[in-house]
């Protein structure tokens, strides 16, 4: 081992330093991955990838490392060469991501150059990466191809190579990797655009070639010239995945016939595997592991929905990606793409495209009612793998956007229940249990009563009660059913940290708004002030102010706390105050004061819906929309107007216009405003009009969807109003 990475005790690893602190263990984790134990080498580079390419990242001890783990690669001894030069590849690729001449500071403090520091080794040691994508080993010619296309400056003779080894192939996996190589080289380097461009569309047009070599060839010319996309592609790519996944033969009827319908007492054995996943592509994931009970239940989903996330389930899921990258703005493409990917007779295709539907919907406006509807359909009973992930994404849509689903989303909950018994919330099969609970939770989510008798399961015998009460405050129509289970089990919980289950309980009653829970929301209230827990405290005075008026009897425990030093507390209070006894009186000097804290757009806002009552706060409102940050000078003005009226319209416009144009984030505030303004807003039409012609929602990719579609509303109400 020594001799295989000589000079490793030469380099001063204590002076570099990764993620976590100074780098000295990096030597002992080089010298791991060459193990015989194959326990060993998975710890080490467990502790690499987790230390030393810490999310991507390469320090000056990643750049030190590279001469070494080439050593391993090469060496015909080492037991997970293709691992080693995956490694490498993961590093060369993050370095080429940084800034050429950058310098770079990790957790540790530790400077790092890492494009200077490895893009030139990768270049010098190119020959290596040549030798290794002929290895006769399948796994090392697999993670060594890509180094031609990211590495090697010779165009011509990295396309030659290519060619080559496309020819020497005969595994799938290996051709469409030599294919996407190609198309970041045609990428990387002018000089072979053309030449490879012309190659893939050769191979597009070989009707002896496999299908999916095709489909690869078709996709990567389109990533490689983008503008040359024209009508022909989608349909093409379709027709390509319907030779790769040909209908199934129809069953015989009376095998049909013969077949036992699965009753209740092995519901859970039978129909909570999932569907066949197209040729055995999902075979392996005949169930998920049951949850840890030493680790909070909250915990372990977030860590499962991790796991699943990065799982491919078909051949052509990458392929299919890269297209819906390439097409981006184009949304009536990528609509039939995912309608042709939705309706596949492979489960695995169908699968894999519940995600890519979600990130077209998060990113795109549209009519999108025809692809909730093919979720829908991705809610079979007997295939609860699939039906929970369309059920999840669809509690993640608005409920404007998810009412398509509605009666597909009760019918499955109504399945469950009918086959497996009414605790099914609870039912042992994790893949059952996620399924039904998704679907419970979505349901709720639209305000549907028929999610009720399941969340009530969860509420009496707290599994997953957690999940349960994320959506219960969309059924305020059951409070009677609801608002006693989540008063007891607020009676009974944990007060000893901010984030702990009072608070989600808190916020579920200030869902539900109901009166009945003001006697559990005082006497948490007082638990949570007597333990300075203040974030949990402000938790319940906010649900205390959304019931009202029926809050009365909570005054008493509520008024000190609008003199609390914590702002947040502060403004919670007061406006609590408000909400129960409607006193302009004692609320609007404490509102002004809050003016100059953090709080200034809430206590904005809150004068704003005291309305005329509340002049006395006009002139520092006045000041605040003339020099406060953009958010604030859009509230302070919105306010002006609410507490104002007509007289204050064309002031207040061009404050909100000017923000407008300056910060496209104040949108949904901007917009609010101008519908309470009426037809005095006319003069913002033309800017209206232009946002409601983007197609890119509000936000971006990482925007939410229900912001954008509260901003569309807001837009098109204005119109109406204005009209």
């Amino acid at each position: 081992m020594i001799d295989r990475l000589e000079g490793l005790d030469r380099v001063d690893w204590s002076s570099m330093g990764h993620a976590y602190g100074p780098a000295d263990e990096v030597p002992l984790w080089l010298e791991q991955m060459a193990s015989p134990d194959a326990d060993v080498r998975e710890r080490a580079f467990s502790s690499f990838y987790s230390s030393v390419h810490h999310q991507g990242d390469v320090y000056s001890c990643t750049a030190a490392s590279v001469p070494f783990l080439f050593a391993l690669a090469g060496d015909p001894q080492a037991p997970d060469r293709a691992a080693v030069l995956r490694l490498v590849l993961s590093i060369g690729r993050a370095a080429l991501d940084c800034d050429p001449d950058g310098v770079y500071y990790g957790p540790s403090g530790h400077a790092s150059t890492p494009y200077a520091d490895v893009v030139p080794q990768l270049r010098d040691r190119i020959e290596d990466f040549v030798r290794h994508a002929a290895d006769p080993d399948p796994r090392v010619r697999q993670a060594a191809v890509p180094a031609l296309g990211l590495f090697l400056d010779d165009a011509d003779r990295a396309f030659a190579l290519l060619r080559e080894r496309l020819a020497a192939e005969s595994g799938t996996v290996e051709r469409l990797l030599v294919i996407e190589t190609a198309a970041t080289l045609a990428r990387r380097l002018p000089a072979a655009l053309g030449p490879v461009t012309t190659w893939l569309t050769s191979l597009t047009a070989a009707p002896a070639l496999d299908a999916d070599i095709r489909l690869a060839a078709l996709v990567h010319r389109a990533a490689c010239t983008p503008e040359a996309i024209d009508d022909s592609l989608v349909p093409t790519v379709t027709g390509l995945l319907r030779q790769l996944t040909p209908e199934p033969a129809p069953e015989d009827e009376d095998e049909d016939e013969d077949e036992d319908e699965p009753g209740p007492e092995d519901g859970d054995q039978d129909e909570a595997r999932p569907a066949d996943c197209g040729q055995g592509a999902c075979a392996d994931i005949a169930t998920e592991p049951a949850p840890d009970p030493g680790v909070p239940p909250q915990i372990a989903a977030v860590f499962a929905d991790l796991d699943r996330h990065g799982r491919v389930h078909a051949p052509t899921t990458e392929l299919l990606t890269t297209l819906h990258r390439t097409l981006d703005a184009r949304v009536p493409e990528r609509t039939a793409l995912l309608t042709a990917q939705l309706r596949s007779p492979d489960a695995a295709v169908r699968y894999d495209a519940i995600a890519m539907t979600w990130d077209l919907i998060r990113s795109w406006r549209g009519d999108h009612t025809g692809l909730v509807l093919l979720l829908a359909d991705c809610l079979p009973p007997d295939d609860p793998y699939t039906a929970a992930e369309a059920a999840e994404i669809l509690g993640k849509l608005p409920a404007a956007l998810a009412e398509p689903a509605r009666e597909a989303l009760a019918a499955l909950v109504v399945a469950h229940r009918a086959t497996h018994g009414p605790d099914v919330w609870a039912a042992h099969h994790p893949l059952l249990r996620r399924a039904h609970q998704q679907a419970v939770t979505a349901l709720a989510g639209l305000g549907d009563e028929r999610a009720l008798p399941s969340l009530l399961t969860a509420l009496d015998t707290g599994t997953d009660d957690w999940r349960a009460l994320q959506v219960v405050g969309h059924l305020p129509q059951a409070a009677g059913d609801l608002v006693p289970r989540v008063a007891r089990r607020l009676a009974d919980a944990d007060f000893s940290w901010p984030w702990g289950s009072a608070t989600a309980l808190m916020a579920a009653l200030d869902g539900l708004g109901d009166p009945a829970a003001v006697p559990a929301l005082t006497t948490a209230l007082a638990t949570a002030v007597e333990r300075e827990q203040w974030q949990t405290a402000g938790a319940a005075v906010r649900a205390l102010g959304s019931i009202g008026t029926g809050a009365r009897p909570a005054l008493e425990t509520v008024r000190p706390l609008a003199e609390a030093e914590d702002p947040d507390l502060r403004f919670a209070a007061v406006k609590a105050l408000w909400d129960i006894e409607r006193d302009p009186t004692d609320a609007v000097p404490r509102l002004i004061a809050l003016l100059d804290t953090g709080k200034d757009r809430d206590a904005a806002d809150a004068l704003g819906r005291i309305g005329g009552p509340a002049a006395p706060a006009l002139p520092r409102l006045r000041q605040l929309s003339e020099a406060g940050h953009v958010r604030t000078r859009v509230h302070a003005a919105a306010a002006i107007h609410d507490i104002g009226g007509p007289p204050e319209a064309a002031a207040v416009l061009a404050v909100l216009l000017e923000a407008w144009e300056e910060n496209d984030s104040t949108a949904g505030p901007v917009l609010d405003c101008l519908q309470r303004m009426g037809p005095a807003a006319a003069p913002v039409l033309p800017r209206i009009h232009a946002e409601l012609a983007l197609a890119r929602r509000s936000g971006g990719f990482f925007g939410s969807v229900e912001h954008d579609e509260a901003l569309q509303r807001a837009g098109r109400a204005v119109i109406d109003r204005t009209a």
